[in-house]
């Protein structure tokens, strides 16, 4: 049997580490979005609407970086791989 016919399997010590990962990192991201929307918005003097405004920005913000983050670590980490 060649290579190309063995299936896929998923790796999941790689998934793990991946997952646990960004839990650790995603609570650093959402916790600095959510308290520098609150300090930026005391700090500029803006309304409650205002700094809620910001606070969702800056976690979309964090969204976008968990993406990129998860992006990459599987790049390193494959989830996905050949039985050998």
């Amino acid at each position: 049997m060649s290579d190309n016919n063995k299936p896929n399997t998923i790796h999941w010590p790689s998934i793990l580490t991946v997952i646990s990962a960004a839990i650790l990192i995603g609570a650093e991201v959402f916790g600095a979005a959510f308290a520098g929307g609150w300090a930026f918005g005391i700090l500029l003097g803006l309304s409650d609407n205002a700094t809620y405004i910001l606070q969702a920005v800056l976690m979309c913000l964090g969204i976008v970086v968990m993406t990129v983050f998860i992006r990459n670590a599987q790049r390193i980490e494959p989830f996905w791989g050949r039985k050998r």
